[in-house]
């Protein structure tokens, strides 16, 4: 099992950065695949990024793909989300979540999910 706590969202305008970061329990978090979903208002959960256990690969949806970073340290048990260039529509409650298996966006294939963390970016 792995427990996945968030942190680090807030309130910021248009253009600033923001990091987020997700602290894991569990040995299992150094064997599975890690990602980041959102959620804006009356919107479906979506896919921002992920990347593998040894943080040798990552992937990233289009919308956010140079502006975000996602990096992972095994050691400490952690996730972060390194965000750049915020807009508007990069509001939403942030989710870091695990699947066990292969990597990709589908919500579905996530096995474990945090509480989430609320950004909102102003224009």
């Amino acid at each position: 099992q792995v427990r996945l706590v968030e942190s680090g969202g807030g309130l910021v305008q248009a253009g600033d950065s923001l990091t987020l970061a997700c602290t894991a329990s569990g040995r299992a978090f150094q064997h599975i695949t890690m990602g980041w979903f959102r959620q804006a208002p009356g919107s479906e959960r979506e896919f921002v990024a992920a990347i593998t256990w040894s943080g040798l690969s990552t992937y990233y949806a289009d919308s956010v793909k140079g502006r975000f970073t996602i990096a992972r340290d095994n050691a400490k048990n952690t996730l972060n989300l390194q965000m750049n260039s915020l807009k508007p529509e990069d509001r939403g409650v942030y989710y870091c979540a695990g699947r066990t298996n292969g990597i990709g966006e589908d919500v579905d294939k996530y096995d474990y999910w945090g509480q989430g963390t609320q950004v909102t970016v102003s224009s």
